[in-house]
């Protein structure tokens, strides 16, 4: 086993690169969540997927900002991430389960679209568990799942939007 698995100087760029991202759309969505409140509050469907997309987006930002952090081992990076990742996880399977059972908008609640967002979280997990042991394919899998994860909260953000304007557009008729 690699006693320096993680070099942080190389992947330094990356997490900022990321987390910052991360911070940004989710004050982004937060904005456009808060101009269309009523909307979101009065369906389970918008609710859940607002609570899941920022939680994801929450999450990803933990998890660069830890990497980030000085003098820490692989093996922290990997439990930090592991426990921040499992709470989106729980999160995701949560509200979907909420949103079919109550929701009034189907936009985008397909049970492949659920597969995929929960399979990234899986990865983050799985890949998260593999650097805590020492492999350093761990953090490739974690980064590439949470990358993956990334743009599944972005086109969530955007189903979120296209939901908020097919009620605005109900509303009007």
């Amino acid at each position: 086993m690699d006693i320096d698995i993680f070099k942080p100087e190389q992947w330094h760029d990356f997490f900022v690169m990321v987390g910052g991202g991360a911070a940004a759309l989710a004050g982004l969505v937060f904005v456009a969540m808060s101009i269309n409140l009523n909307i979101i509050a009065r369906d389970a469907t918008h609710k859940n997927r607002a609570i899941a997309t920022l939680t994801g987006f929450s999450a990803v930002f933990m998890v660069c900002a830890f990497a980030l952090i000085g003098n820490q081992s692989y093996q922290w990076l990997g439990a930090e991430w592991l426990v921040v990742s499992l709470v989106p996880t729980i999160t995701y399977i949560r509200v979907y389960i909420k949103a079919r059972k109550l929701g009034k908008s189907a936009v985008g609640l397909s049970i492949v679209r659920f597969i995929e967002g929960t399979s990234c979280y899986v990865a983050q997990i799985i890949g998260s568990a593999f650097l805590i042991s020492g492999h350093i394919a761990g953090l490739y899998v974690a980064s590439v799942a949470m990358v993956l994860s990334f743009a599944f909260f972005i086109s969530g953000a955007w189903l979120l939007i296209i939901g908020v304007y097919e009620n605005q557009v109900k509303q009007r008729d």
